[in-house]
Protein backbone atom coordinates (compact mmCIF):
# COMPACT_ATOMS: atom_id res chain seq x y z
CA UNK A 1 0.00 0.00 0.00
CA UNK A 2 1.39 3.26 -0.69
CA UNK A 3 2.14 6.47 1.78
CA UNK A 4 -0.60 8.26 0.62
CA UNK A 5 -3.49 5.17 0.15
CA UNK A 6 -2.29 4.66 4.11
CA UNK A 7 -2.89 8.26 4.93
CA UNK A 8 -6.16 7.93 3.65
CA UNK A 9 -7.15 4.90 5.44
CA UNK A 10 -6.13 6.91 8.61
CA UNK A 11 -8.34 10.15 7.81
CA UNK A 12 -10.97 7.63 6.64
CA UNK A 13 -11.25 5.50 10.04
CA UNK A 14 -10.75 8.66 12.32
CA UNK A 15 -13.61 9.86 11.01
CA UNK A 16 -15.56 7.27 10.65
CA UNK A 17 -15.10 7.56 14.43
CA UNK A 18 -16.22 11.08 15.04
CA UNK A 19 -19.20 10.11 13.13
CA UNK A 20 -19.88 7.14 15.41
CA UNK A 21 -19.22 9.62 18.52
CA UNK A 22 -20.84 12.42 17.25
CA UNK A 23 -24.11 10.42 16.54
CA UNK A 24 -24.38 8.42 20.04
CA UNK A 25 -26.46 11.84 21.50
CA UNK A 26 -28.84 11.58 18.99
CA UNK A 27 -29.29 8.05 19.34
CA UNK A 28 -29.28 8.17 22.60
CA UNK A 29 -32.45 10.57 22.77
CA UNK A 30 -33.96 8.38 19.74
CA UNK A 31 -33.82 5.32 22.38
CA UNK A 32 -35.27 7.42 25.73
CA UNK A 33 -38.06 8.79 23.34
CA UNK A 34 -38.73 4.72 22.22
CA UNK A 35 -38.37 3.79 26.37
CA UNK A 36 -41.30 6.42 27.05
CA UNK A 37 -43.70 4.03 27.36
CA UNK A 38 -46.71 3.83 25.24
CA UNK A 39 -49.77 2.53 26.12
CA UNK A 40 -49.96 -1.22 26.47
CA UNK A 41 -50.81 -2.51 23.09
CA UNK A 42 -53.29 -5.73 23.57
CA UNK A 43 -53.99 -8.38 21.01
CA UNK A 44 -56.66 -11.16 22.55
CA UNK A 45 -54.65 -12.77 25.25
CA UNK A 46 -51.23 -11.30 24.75
CA UNK A 47 -50.05 -7.91 26.01
CA UNK A 48 -46.94 -6.03 24.54
CA UNK A 49 -45.34 -4.52 27.32
CA UNK A 50 -43.93 -1.22 27.66
CA UNK A 51 -40.16 -1.18 27.08
CA UNK A 52 -38.28 -1.17 30.14
CA UNK A 53 -35.98 1.70 31.27
CA UNK A 54 -32.68 1.47 31.12
CA UNK A 55 -32.08 4.17 33.69
CA UNK A 56 -33.95 5.66 37.17
CA UNK A 57 -33.51 8.24 39.53
CA UNK A 58 -32.70 6.19 42.62
CA UNK A 59 -29.22 5.15 42.48
CA UNK A 60 -28.51 1.22 43.28
CA UNK A 61 -26.89 2.27 46.91
CA UNK A 62 -29.91 3.48 47.81
CA UNK A 63 -31.91 0.36 46.88
CA UNK A 64 -29.58 -1.90 48.59
CA UNK A 65 -29.31 0.46 51.83
CA UNK A 66 -33.17 0.19 51.76
CA UNK A 67 -34.08 -3.21 50.43
CA UNK A 68 -36.98 -4.17 52.77
CA UNK A 69 -39.39 -7.45 52.96
CA UNK A 70 -42.39 -5.30 53.55
CA UNK A 71 -45.89 -6.78 54.55
CA UNK A 72 -48.14 -3.55 54.93
CA UNK A 73 -49.87 -2.63 51.39
CA UNK A 74 -51.90 0.09 50.22
CA UNK A 75 -55.15 -0.87 47.96
CA UNK A 76 -53.76 1.10 45.30
CA UNK A 77 -53.37 -0.78 41.77
CA UNK A 78 -49.59 -0.88 39.99
CA UNK A 79 -49.56 0.58 36.89
CA UNK A 80 -48.73 -1.35 33.45
CA UNK A 81 -45.04 0.37 33.29
CA UNK A 82 -44.62 -0.91 36.90
CA UNK A 83 -45.49 -4.53 35.77
CA UNK A 84 -43.20 -4.41 33.17
CA UNK A 85 -40.39 -3.19 34.43
CA UNK A 86 -40.41 -5.59 37.51
CA UNK A 87 -40.54 -8.61 35.21
CA UNK A 88 -38.09 -7.26 33.11
CA UNK A 89 -35.57 -6.99 36.29
CA UNK A 90 -36.57 -10.36 37.04
CA UNK A 91 -35.80 -12.26 33.68
CA UNK A 92 -35.69 -9.99 31.15
CA UNK A 93 -32.94 -9.42 28.41
CA UNK A 94 -30.15 -7.73 28.95
CA UNK A 95 -27.89 -8.44 26.23
CA UNK A 96 -29.21 -9.04 22.34
CA UNK A 97 -26.82 -10.69 20.86
CA UNK A 98 -27.39 -14.57 22.89
CA UNK A 99 -30.34 -13.16 24.61
CA UNK A 100 -28.84 -13.05 28.00
CA UNK A 101 -31.16 -11.73 30.70
CA UNK A 102 -31.12 -9.51 34.00
CA UNK A 103 -30.24 -12.62 36.38
CA UNK A 104 -27.23 -14.69 35.88
CA UNK A 105 -28.12 -18.63 35.23
CA UNK A 106 -25.64 -21.89 35.31
CA UNK A 107 -24.50 -22.33 31.43
CA UNK A 108 -27.48 -19.83 30.18
CA UNK A 109 -29.89 -22.77 30.78
CA UNK A 110 -32.62 -20.44 32.40
CA UNK A 111 -34.30 -23.09 34.30
CA UNK A 112 -36.87 -20.31 35.22
CA UNK A 113 -40.56 -18.54 34.21
CA UNK A 114 -42.33 -16.33 35.56
CA UNK A 115 -45.90 -15.70 36.30
CA UNK A 116 -47.92 -12.55 37.50
CA UNK A 117 -51.28 -13.13 38.64
CA UNK A 118 -53.39 -9.75 38.88
CA UNK A 119 -56.52 -8.78 40.98
CA UNK A 120 -59.10 -7.53 39.50
CA UNK A 121 -58.26 -3.59 39.33
CA UNK A 122 -54.84 -4.44 40.41
CA UNK A 123 -52.87 -3.19 37.36
CA UNK A 124 -53.75 -0.27 35.42
CA UNK A 125 -53.45 0.79 31.59
CA UNK A 126 -54.19 3.17 30.35
CA UNK A 127 -57.57 4.62 31.53
CA UNK A 128 -58.68 0.31 31.58
CA UNK A 129 -57.54 -2.48 34.17
CA UNK A 130 -56.22 -5.30 32.80
CA UNK A 131 -58.11 -8.33 32.98
CA UNK A 132 -57.42 -10.53 36.08
CA UNK A 133 -55.98 -13.93 35.80
CA UNK A 134 -52.34 -15.51 35.52
CA UNK A 135 -50.09 -14.35 32.95
CA UNK A 136 -47.05 -16.30 31.70
CA UNK A 137 -43.75 -13.35 31.42
CA UNK A 138 -41.99 -14.36 27.56
CA UNK A 139 -38.95 -12.56 28.29
CA UNK A 140 -37.60 -12.37 24.33
CA UNK A 141 -40.62 -10.42 23.54
CA UNK A 142 -41.11 -8.56 26.77
CA UNK A 143 -45.03 -9.85 26.50
CA UNK A 144 -47.53 -11.35 29.05
CA UNK A 145 -49.42 -14.36 27.52
CA UNK A 146 -52.58 -15.04 29.78
CA UNK A 147 -52.74 -18.43 30.86
CA UNK A 148 -55.96 -18.49 33.10
CA UNK A 149 -58.95 -16.06 33.42
CA UNK A 150 -60.86 -14.95 36.47
CA UNK A 151 -59.79 -13.55 40.31
CA UNK A 152 -57.51 -16.28 41.24
CA UNK A 153 -55.69 -14.28 44.55
CA UNK A 154 -58.33 -16.15 46.91
CA UNK A 155 -57.15 -19.38 45.61
CA UNK A 156 -53.28 -18.33 45.56
CA UNK A 157 -54.26 -17.00 49.33
CA UNK A 158 -55.10 -20.48 50.31
CA UNK A 159 -52.90 -22.35 48.96
CA UNK A 160 -49.73 -19.82 50.37
CA UNK A 161 -51.05 -20.73 53.72
CA UNK A 162 -53.35 -17.99 54.59
CA UNK A 163 -50.69 -15.25 54.58
CA UNK A 164 -52.41 -11.95 54.25
CA UNK A 165 -50.17 -9.96 52.23
CA UNK A 166 -50.82 -12.79 48.75
CA UNK A 167 -54.17 -11.41 49.13
CA UNK A 168 -53.39 -7.66 50.08
CA UNK A 169 -51.22 -7.36 46.84
CA UNK A 170 -52.58 -6.14 43.20
CA UNK A 171 -49.68 -8.58 42.06
CA UNK A 172 -48.10 -11.69 42.79
CA UNK A 173 -44.97 -12.72 40.71
CA UNK A 174 -44.42 -16.38 41.03
CA UNK A 175 -41.07 -18.13 40.04
CA UNK A 176 -41.12 -21.78 38.31
CA UNK A 177 -38.21 -23.59 37.57
CA UNK A 178 -37.58 -26.47 34.72
CA UNK A 179 -35.09 -28.33 36.42
CA UNK A 180 -34.24 -30.84 33.79
CA UNK A 181 -33.12 -27.76 31.93
CA UNK A 182 -29.74 -27.17 34.35
CA UNK A 183 -29.59 -30.65 35.49
CA UNK A 184 -29.45 -32.25 31.92
CA UNK A 185 -26.13 -30.00 31.68
CA UNK A 186 -24.81 -30.55 35.62
CA UNK A 187 -26.52 -33.50 36.68
CA UNK A 188 -27.63 -33.50 40.40
CA UNK A 189 -25.61 -30.77 40.92
CA UNK A 190 -27.76 -28.42 38.97
CA UNK A 191 -30.37 -28.06 41.33
CA UNK A 192 -28.50 -26.29 43.72
CA UNK A 193 -27.77 -24.07 40.80
CA UNK A 194 -31.50 -23.72 40.37
CA UNK A 195 -31.65 -22.75 43.74
CA UNK A 196 -29.34 -20.25 43.50
CA UNK A 197 -30.47 -18.33 40.16
CA UNK A 198 -33.85 -17.76 41.45
CA UNK A 199 -32.44 -15.98 44.70
CA UNK A 200 -30.72 -13.67 42.06
CA UNK A 201 -34.16 -13.11 40.05
CA UNK A 202 -35.99 -12.79 43.59
CA UNK A 203 -33.47 -10.14 44.69
CA UNK A 204 -33.61 -8.35 41.30
CA UNK A 205 -37.73 -7.71 42.01
CA UNK A 206 -36.28 -6.38 45.51
CA UNK A 207 -34.24 -3.74 44.16
CA UNK A 208 -36.59 -3.17 40.75
CA UNK A 209 -39.56 -2.59 43.89
CA UNK A 210 -37.58 -0.22 45.85
CA UNK A 211 -36.14 1.60 42.86
CA UNK A 212 -40.14 2.01 41.91
CA UNK A 213 -41.22 3.11 45.06
CA UNK A 214 -42.81 -0.37 45.56
CA UNK A 215 -42.83 -3.03 48.16
CA UNK A 216 -42.63 -6.89 47.98
CA UNK A 217 -41.80 -9.90 50.12
CA UNK A 218 -40.46 -13.02 49.48
CA UNK A 219 -42.35 -16.41 50.21
CA UNK A 220 -41.59 -20.05 50.19
CA UNK A 221 -43.97 -21.55 51.99
CA UNK A 222 -47.39 -22.98 49.96
CA UNK A 223 -48.91 -25.76 48.52
CA UNK A 224 -46.29 -26.76 45.61
CA UNK A 225 -48.97 -28.26 43.39
CA UNK A 226 -51.96 -26.17 44.28
CA UNK A 227 -49.49 -23.10 43.20
CA UNK A 228 -48.85 -24.76 39.79
CA UNK A 229 -52.23 -25.76 39.21
CA UNK A 230 -53.41 -22.07 40.13
CA UNK A 231 -51.21 -20.35 37.68
CA UNK A 232 -52.00 -23.07 34.77
CA UNK A 233 -48.35 -23.92 34.45
CA UNK A 234 -47.16 -27.87 33.47
CA UNK A 235 -46.36 -30.58 35.44
CA UNK A 236 -42.71 -29.92 34.55
CA UNK A 237 -42.37 -26.52 36.11
CA UNK A 238 -41.81 -26.15 40.08
CA UNK A 239 -42.98 -22.99 41.72
CA UNK A 240 -40.38 -21.82 43.83
CA UNK A 241 -41.28 -18.50 44.76
CA UNK A 242 -44.33 -16.22 45.63
CA UNK A 243 -43.49 -12.11 45.42
CA UNK A 244 -46.55 -10.11 46.04
CA UNK A 245 -45.76 -6.20 45.14
CA UNK A 246 -47.80 -3.88 46.03
CA UNK A 247 -47.50 0.02 47.49
CA UNK A 248 -45.87 0.02 50.84
CA UNK A 249 -48.22 1.00 53.75
CA UNK A 250 -44.87 2.40 55.48
CA UNK A 251 -41.44 2.97 53.48
CA UNK A 252 -37.62 1.97 55.14
CA UNK A 253 -35.49 4.49 54.83
CA UNK A 254 -31.75 3.88 56.43
CA UNK A 255 -30.09 7.12 57.90
CA UNK A 256 -26.66 7.22 56.68
CA UNK A 257 -25.59 8.73 60.01
CA UNK A 258 -26.91 5.70 62.06
CA UNK A 259 -25.18 3.39 59.68
CA UNK A 260 -22.13 4.95 60.69
CA UNK A 261 -22.25 5.30 64.66
CA UNK A 262 -23.31 1.25 64.14
CA UNK A 263 -20.22 0.35 62.21
CA UNK A 264 -17.71 2.56 64.47
CA UNK A 265 -18.95 1.11 67.90
CA UNK A 266 -18.46 -1.97 66.66
CA UNK A 267 -14.67 -1.71 65.48
CA UNK A 268 -14.17 -0.95 69.27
Amino acid sequence: MSRRRFLQAIVAAVLASLGLLLGLPLSYRRLRTRYEAPPPQIEGQIIHLPMPRLSGVVSLEETLANRRSIREYTDEPLTIEELAQLLWAAQGISETRHGFRTAPSAGATYPLEVYAVIAPQGVLAGDMFLEPGSYRYLPHSHTLVQVRRGDLVEELYHAALEQEWVREAPVNLVFTAVYERTTRRYGARGVRYVHIEVGHAGQNVYLQAVALGLATVAIGAFHDEAVREIIGAPEEEKPLYIMPVARPAWRYRLDPRELAEYIERRRG
